[in-house]
């Protein structure tokens, strides 16, 4: 690409036009060094200041970091993170929520029958409920449009309800259901409602809020807390709320994506006291706590039900299709966020509202759900059979519900480059810098594993590991 010296457009950001470009396209791979600035000015004709001014304006918006004595080379932070230049509208429309050139590689390499497709978030289509649904009527379904309040259907507002309270024991004086179009749509309606451009909003690191754009387009400031293997920090989240002024604090405490850790119940109390003492809402979105082998740890909307956002959603067991999801919050609230959702124009579909209550309903629910359970235990089961020759190599944690499983890297640092290797393998996986700045483990979704593909998933996974441990270590 050159320069257009005919343009109105500035030279500095068409060279910026074309560094994105580069970086985009994936010419320039994150922690690629840049020719240095004179080299740089001589290749475009132009003079050093154009240049300087170019790097800066790039560094500032997250795309680049420059180093003194170093030069200048491409951020290996989150793709998410990095911000569309305000100028041009056309240049927006073609650089904003450009997804990361892996993501786009990926999506090429899906339409590959020999591709074993472990990315995914949502369960395969094998492993959804079967029901048979009865016929109805356009008439029936109009019919039902006197159900329809402001909150959502009403009679699929007290199924769940009513199932919120007799299996999660959840509190519900004083509080009410808002029936949204999944989860993500509540949690824009609660930024959309509580913040302003500006706001912080803390979460965990890694997390996959930070893979949505939603942030970015909102002007809100996403600010990661360090986890462990009981869950995200206490210490850490309290010095980031002083530091950063944190107005939320967003969870996924049960089977958390992308690491699948639940958040210890000693926690969730030092969690909400903290909370509680700078009065910071709490965001408890649930969407695995239906997926649970185990015992499930008390919520933390069961803790401090005033206090705490819950949110849930059927995606994750009917299919992304179904989106339905819900959020339990004080009764005040819930009509604020029922009054933005009306002004935003996001009406919930009807028969999807419709269809779910009768699934939720359905007398064959309970058995379905029960079977869905054991045949997620029984793929848990095979993929960590599957990974045991490979422990030292690559670290787990046997799972205790959810959809996801995570592995570390046990040896040398990797870097973005590192995981073409599991691209040229047609493998498909989550690497963690989707999630953080993180380059050392993945994301598996289990849920689509059977045997035959244990036994070429083992196979990718030798060969993979065997190229990273005799690389030479940098």
């Amino acid at each position: 690409m050159t320069l257009n010296r005919k343009s109105k457009t500035p030279l500095f950001q068409q060279l910026m036009e074309i560094i994105i470009a580069e970086i985009e396209s994936g010419k320039l791979a994150p922690g690629d060094r840049l020719m240095p600035e004179r080299k740089m000015a001589a290749f475009y004709q132009v003079n050093r200041s154009t240049v300087n001014h170019a790097l800066e304006e790039l560094t500032s918006l997250g795309w680049l970091i420059r180093k003194q004595g170093s030069g200048t080379e491409v951020a290996k932070g989150r793709w998410g993170s990095r911000q569309a230049p305000q100028f041009q509208w056309q240049h927006l429309l073609t650089t904003r929520n450009q997804p990361d050139p892996y993501i786009k590689e990926q999506n090429r390499l899906k339409k590959n029958p020999a591709t074993l497709d472990f990315a995914s978030g949502e369960l395969p289509p094998d492993l959804i409920p079967d029901f048979k649904f009865p016929a109805l009527t356009w008439d029936q379904i109009i019919k039902e449009e006197k159900n329809l309040t402001v909150t959502g259907y009403r009679p699929l507002k007290d199924t769940i309800t009513k199932k919120l309270a007799q299996k999660f024991h959840l509190p519900l004086e004083n509080q009410d259901l808002l029936i949204t179009a999944g989860s993500t749509q509540a949690i824009s309606l609660i930024l959309q409602t509580l913040l302003q451009p500006g706001d912080v909003i803390a979460t965990e690191d890694p997390s996959f809020l930070f893979a949505l754009p939603l942030f970015q387009s909102l002007g809100l400031r996403l600010q990661g807390i360090a986890t462990d293997q009981e869950g995200i920090m206490p210490k850490e989240l309290e010095k980031q709320i002083l530091a950063k002024k944190v107005k939320l604090l967003y969870l996924n405490p049960t089977f958390q994506n992308p690491t699948s850790r639940c958040l210890s119940y000693e926690r969730r109390i030092k969690i909400i006291e903290i909370c509680r003492k700078y009065y910071v809402p709490i965001i408890e979105d649930d969407i695995f706590g239906e997926l649970n082998f185990s015992t499930p740890i008390p919520k933390l909307k069961e803790i401090a039900p005033e206090q705490v956002l819950y949110l849930g959603s059927l995606s994750k067991i009917f299919g992304s299709s179904i989106k339905i999801g819900w959020l339990l919050a004080p009764t005040n609230l819930i009509q604020s966020l029922a009054n933005t959702k009306k002004i935003l124009d996001n009406e919930t579909n009807l028969f999807s509202q419709i269809v779910a209550n009768f699934a939720l309903n359905n007398p064959e629910y309970d058995e379905e759900h029960t079977q869905l359970l054991h045949n997620l235990k029984m793929r848990s089961d095979l993929l960590c059979q599957t990974f045991a020759p490979f422990k030292a190599d690559w670290q787990f944690t046997e799972i205790k519900g959810g959809l996801y499983y995570w592995f570390t890297w046990q040896h040398q640092n990797l870097s973005r480059k590192d995981w073409q290797l599991f691209l040229k393998e047609n493998l498909l996986v989550a690497p963690s810098f989707f999630f953080s700045n993180d380059t050392m483990s993945m994301r598996i979704n289990y849920t689509s594993l059977t045997p035959s593909k244990a036994t070429a998933l083992a196979k990718k996974i030798a060969g993979i590991t065997q190229i990273l441990l005799t690389q030479p270590t940098l």
